[in-house]
């Protein structure tokens, strides 16, 4: 926590607590706790093994689920040490708030949707909360991390233009500035990322980015264009993005904050509408590189044909274990007692890494 912390960033004094009370630990806070519980976690290890764009073991330097979380949590901290917020809760809500991804990415979730319609469907954020709610189990005393309210909360309301949290009277309006937080650094880091991953693979040539508002900011910034060495230009491009954003959502929420006549967490909670943000020319420019990364590399015919795939190989897992549950772990049959046999099913499938997914479909397929 910082030593001067903003009036209404979260504290210990004004959080809501845990749902089961635990004694103080002797130095570490509440919401250091949740980020390490988060690291902990069997899910966080998983995600090592889960596919952010490109399929996991096509190459060492691709982002996966783990390392893109790390990049989110490295952009949520900097922002959060510059408005004098919650470090430690933004960094366990950044790390957390991919836990719920299936494998494969978003066509694996996707194809998990649509095959659970009828015991209430998938969306990984939803997911998320189970995961720290119930399916981590690594206390006697209750199910799942036993996370702070806000935590919790930042997964709840997590958004962006791919997680559109339904509305749900038992959360708060708004997650706390340091949710929020959150969602602009995962939106931040995947672009550029992506941006980056998508040259590294070819599968994105350079010339169009010339087009791009935020590739002509990086060549005013650097002289990007003035790069000869391809590793170094194409580094420096998604970082030099990176850098113009999470500047541009400091100075913007530092504005909105002020404009706000923001003064506590409760105002946080129950504005209108999220005060952490880009400025409007920032989205606009971040909105055209979001559509040319779609055009150019999410439905790019080599990613499409993996996506066809894998709509065979969840589907045929998935009608597999609802046939035969007794193939799944003891922990997994026992949760059928208390939930559906779908639910029990995309549970299982769900926190699966694409390797682990793959040897089990090569196990049941003659």
């Amino acid at each position: 926590m910082n030593a001067a912390a903003a009036p209404y960033a979260v504290t210990e004094q004004n959080s809501r607590g845990r749902q089961f009370a635990e004694p103080p630990h002797p130095y570490r806070s509440g919401f250091e706790r949740d980020r390490d519980r988060v690291i902990h976690s069997a899910a966080f290890r998983r995600l090592e093994g889960k596919t952010q764009v490109f399929t996991t073991g096509l190459n060492d330097h691709y982002r996966t689920r783990l390392t893109h979380s790390i990049e989110v949590a490295q952009i949520g901290r900097t922002i959060a040490r510059a408005l004098n917020l919650n470090e430690s809760l933004t960094e366990a809500v950044c790390l957390a708030h991919d836990l719920g991804h299936a494998p494969f990415g978003h066509t694996g979730e996707t194809v998990l949707n649509k095959l659970t319609k009828a015991a209430g469907g998938f969306e990984h954020n939803k997911q998320a909360l189970r995961i720290v709610d119930l399916i981590e189990h690594p206390y006697p005393n209750f199910q799942g991390l036993n996370l702070m309210f806000e935590t919790r909360l930042g997964l709840a309301k997590h958004s962006s233009p791919y997680d559109n949290p339904e509305a749900d009277s038992d959360w708060p309006q708004n997650p706390s500035l340091e949710g929020q937080i959150a969602d602009i650094a995962d939106r931040i880091a995947y672009n550029c990322h992506d941006l980056e991953d998508g040259i590294r693979s070819r599968l994105i040539n350079e010339d169009p980015l010339k087009e791009l508002a935020l590739y002509q900011q990086a060549v005013d910034k650097i002289h990007i264009d003035r790069i000869d060495d391809y590793v170094i230009r194409r580094t420096r491009l998604s970082k030099t993005i990176m850098d113009i954003l999470v500047s541009d959502a400091i100075e913007t929420s530092q504005r909105n904050l002020a404009d706000a006549k923001i003064k506590s967490l409760r105002q946080v909670m129950e504005y209108p509408q999220h005060l952490i943000d880009i400025s409007e020319s920032a989205h606009h420019s971040l909105k055209q590189l979001e559509d040319f990364l779609m055009r150019n590399m999410y439905l790019h015919p080599n990613l499409k044909e993996t996506a066809e795939k894998v709509q065979t190989w969840l589907s045929t897992l998935f009608a597999n274990l609802c046939e035969h549950p007794e193939k799944m772990p003891h922990y997994y049959q026992k949760m059928i007692d208390t939930q559906t046999l779908q639910r029990t099913v995309c549970d299982y499938l769900s926190g699966m890494t694409d390797r682990y997914c793959l040897q089990l479909i090569n196990d049941i397929t003659p």
